[in-house]
């Protein structure tokens, strides 16, 4: 299915920096950028359905408005000054709704912005609407009954990866300049890795959210998507640093993830995990582009060494599964209470939520101190490798009618997330994990690689990012074929500002 992009703004064809620095120069209106993206998404959006709940052409265009007043008093807020931003449907947007996917919350509209939101907002972007999400951001595959199933970009009848499915998807269509998610078994990592993109999953508190209990570390961390590592840089300096309401958020200055990224990797050691020697399967073809994407980084100088720290990764898994049973029957244990709405949540959210109701509290604790004792084992083993890199997903993107892959190389999985059990390990131990992409398969789906850091090492990964990319230009040289011809990246220069300003 290939979509014309003949004649598409340069506006949304640029990169995230590009047009903040466009925007800021006046070289471009808020007015022109929210126009020509309400264009573009009305030509794309219909095939992926990526951005659901998308607000009113004209009052978003007065919001514009108001922002170009701003900067003609001098008044710029930030970086993210004029941008058209739809948020993930997991976190509130005072004035837009927040199912989080569920019939059980269709329509219900927030009164008020999750803490990123409002830096974000702060920072100067326009809400737009919001992103698709599977059902209570349960899964690795972007459906629910709300809004439906979000659709591959570089293949609509495949799957988007999830739960940042549709934030994913629309970054990787140019709907979208940068988008916010939210990753806890993989969801910034698994679809970005299936829309040739970049996501990244910090460490615990360096962006902060407000959620019933602010005094015990989360599993879930939220975290920027991007085309480019910048564009990625760029919004985690606006959604970073310390805030009180999120007591354990870190408190180094945000702006720091603005300055050049430029490294000498020289000398630097990399550990390869691959497979973890058979732990887990992987398709066919996978686990190849990523050994090949090893080259890049011996070119840059790395050490890439075939190691792994000695520790059962089973254990790992079943201790997440306690940890992450518990989490989601704390959330929903007052919609399965009541008969009627147990009767609207999807199996997945059953079956997390009797498993947890289950558990006793020795079973919860033993499960965080095993936890704690993985973090501590990678944490020693990080010493002496800087980085650790593996695959960001065990699978291509599949079949976008299928819920979850039942078997992955022939061995079949026992829940509904099994097959993303590779990015379960990084959950556990706290590092932060970036994701880039990798390559194609010969169906021309793309898969990724994680960069993992030590802890509280964004930066470093950051620019880890950053060099390959350079070395490969992933996303530059394999645009979505929706997009048509007409769908190169780049720096925007002044002009193709002229040239759009023109009308030509």
């Amino acid at each position: 299915m290939t979509i014309s992009n003949r004649g598409a703004s340069p506006i949304v064809q640029t990169s995230g920096v590009a047009l903040s620095d466009a925007i800021r120069s006046k070289q471009v209106s808020c007015v022109e950028v929210m126009d020509a993206y309400l264009d573009h998404i009305g030509i794309h959006n219909a095939a992926v359905n990526a951005i659901v709940a998308l607000a009113d052409r004209d009052l978003l265009l007065r919001q514009s408005a108001e922002r170009d007043a701003q900067l003609a008093r001098g008044e710029w807020l930030g970086p993210l000054h004029g941008f058209p931003q739809a948020i993930k449907d997991l976190d509130d947007a005072a004035g837009f709704p927040t199912s989080m996917g569920s019939s059980l919350f269709k329509g219900q509209v927030a009164a008020s912005d999750s803490l990123y939101v409002e830096r974000m907002k702060r920072s100067g972007c326009v809400i737009i609407g919001k992103t698709n999400t599977p059902e209570f951001g349960l899964g690795s595959q972007t459906y629910n009954s709300v809004y439906g199933t979000t659709r591959n970009a570089y293949d609509p009848s495949m799957a988007a990866g999830g739960s940042s499915g549709g934030a994913a998807v629309a970054l990787a269509l140019r709907m979208q300049a940068v988008v916010d998610g939210s990753d806890h078994a993989g969801s910034l990592r698994n679809p970005a890795a299936f829309n040739n993109v970049f996501g990244l999953r910090p460490s615990f508190g360096r962006v902060p959210s407000v959620t019933g209990d602010v005094f015990s570390p989360s599993l879930t961390v939220m975290g920027p998507m991007a085309r480019s590592v910048p564009d990625l840089a760029m919004l985690l300096s606006v959604q970073a640093g310390y805030d009180p309401r999120a007591p354990l958020s870190l408190d180094s200055d945000p702006a720091l993830f603005a300055r050049p990224l430029a490294r000498d990797f020289r000398g630097t050691r990399v550990a390869w995990f691959g497979d973890f020697e058979g732990a887990m399967p992987f398709e066919a073809g996978v686990l190849e582009l990523c050994e090949r994407a090893l080259q890049v980084f011996e070119s840059l100088g790395c050490i890439v060494e075939h190691v792994r720290p000695d520790w059962p990764m089973e254990e790992v898994w079943q201790n997440w599964l306690v940890l992450r049973s518990w989490r989601i029957a704390a959330w929903l244990k007052d919609s399965y209470a009541d008969p009627i709405k147990r009767r609207q949540l999807k199996p997945e959210a059953l079956w997390e939520i009797e498993r947890g109701l289950k558990l006793t509290a020795t079973e919860v604790t033993d499960a965080s101190n095993a936890r704690s004792a993985w973090h501590a084992r990678m944490q020693k083993f990080m010493q002496t490798h800087e980085f650790v890199l593996l695959p960001s997903a065990q699978v291509f993107p599949f079949d976008a009618a299928v819920h979850w892959p039942r078997e992955v190389a022939g061995v079949a999985m026992d829940t509904y997330h099994r097959w993303m059990e590779v990015a379960i390990p990084i959950t556990m131990c706290g590092s932060p994990s970036l994701n880039v992409p990798a390559g194609f398969d010969p169906h021309g789906l793309p898969t990724g690689l994680q960069i993992v850091g030590r802890l509280r090492d964004e930066w470093g990964c950051l620019q880890l990012a950053d060099a390959y990319d350079q070395a490969t230009r992933w996303v530059e040289r394999h645009p979505s074929p929706l997009l048509g011809s007409n769908a190169g990246s780049g720096p925007l220069t002044n002009s193709a500002f002229s040239f759009f300003a023109a009308g030509t």
